[in-house]
């Protein structure tokens, strides 16, 4: 990365304050801002660093007005955020690429393979697996069986896709995720043993969909797990049998959701999340973290907190009276013992 503001303005279509030649190589945090480096403002809260900052050029957006003068050059754009992180794409993708299979790969003649792949060492793909063109496959990925992968996408190292599972095109899949191992399907017989119920389905992916690290996505008992397309998972997340999950939501680490529940589109989870299982989640809403649903949500874009989770409003307002609950049980008992021995409280008076 070596661009001059100049450059970088045009690129994302905002205007020059300052030196249009200012050149930058790399990027920072605006509050550990460098010579030579690129940042951004966007939340009003960080506006304190850009006074003080060594960062050569910060991205802010067009009505950002300083309160004091400013050091660096700034380029002013319609959205600050969206702006730097178009810039972070493009200079992704401007980044020289891995190409060609290892020789330490395992391919089976069966598998058919797209053109200008990326296949690392030991990385195994199965029998009759379908490979698009221009995906990566890291070292030590294992593709099982008739698995199907978009062009574009990118499977990172350790990762393992089970037989007949597909993924979409333009996906990332980060270390360490598994994509359709079994659900946990098991039925208790006579004796309480638990009998292993055979998962024959599988996991679909859609196209833009990105897997954190260590996530699991279980295959369906019967049909398919599916994830719409524009998902985003983050890191330790488990996505139960048979679940759906509409377009572009997002969940933040460690949540889980159980077996056959269904979610809605645009919707927003955080961390450690629990969804129970076959439920109906509507579009829109937004789940704070560590929240636990046990029903139903049907209200587009409620917001809800708490296990179980209830309105995000009434749970803020019913959360200061649980802070004072040790308080007012002690006015409670102060005021019982006033109403069981009146008069001796009269009697201290006198």
């Amino acid at each position: 990365m070596d661009f001059t503001a100049a450059v970088i303005a045009d690129f994302l279509k905002g205007t020059v304050e300052g030196d249009p030649e200012a050149r930058v190589s790399d990027v920072s945090r605006i509050e550990e801002g460098r010579e030579g480096t690129l940042s951004f403002l966007a939340n009003p809260k960080y506006e304190k660093y850009i006074y003080d900052t060594a960062s050569t050029i910060v991205i802010v957006n067009r009505d950002f007005k300083p309160s004091r003068k400013v050091a660096p050059t700034l380029i002013r754009v319609s959205n600050a955020y969206e702006s730097f992180a178009a810039l972070l794409q493009f200079y992704e993708k401007s980044r020289p690429k891995r190409s060609g299979i290892s020789r330490l790969a395992s391919v089976d003649p069966s598998a058919v393979l797209g053109e200008d792949l990326y296949v690392g060492d030991f990385t195994v793909v199965s029998e009759k697996a379908e490979i698009g063109d221009g995906a990566m496959l890291y070292p030590q990925v294992y593709i099982g069986a008739g698995v199907k992968i978009g062009k574009g996408t990118i499977l990172h190292p350790g990762v393992k896709v089970y037989e007949g599972s597909e993924i979409g095109s333009h996906c990332v899949i980060h270390s360490g995720a598994v994509i359709g191992g079994d659900g946990f399907g098991f039925a208790p017989d006579r004796e309480h043993h638990f009998q292993k119920i055979p998962q024959l389905g599988k996991v679909i992916l859609e196209d833009r969909v990105e897997v954190g690290a260590n996530t699991t996505i279980d295959r369906a008992t019967i049909g398919a797990t599916i994830l719409r397309q524009g998902v985003k998972l983050d890191n330790l997340i488990m996505i139960g049998h048979n679940v759906e999950v509409g377009e572009n939501t997002v969940m933040a680490a460690q949540t889980g959701i159980s077996g056959s529940t269904k979610i809605g589109r645009n919707c927003m989870f955080g961390g450690q999340v629990g969804l129970i299982g076959h439920i109906t989640i509507a579009d829109g809403v937004k789940i704070a973290a560590q929240s636990g649903l046990s029903k139903d949500v049907k209200e587009e874009n409620a917001v809800l907190q708490g296990s179980p989770a209830f309105e995000f409003g009434p749970y803020q307002r019913c959360y200061i009276l649980f802070k004072k609950l040790p308080e007012m049980r002690n006015q409670i008992m102060d005021l019982e013992r006033k109403i069981s021995n009146p008069g001796k409280d009269s009697g201290n008076r006198g």
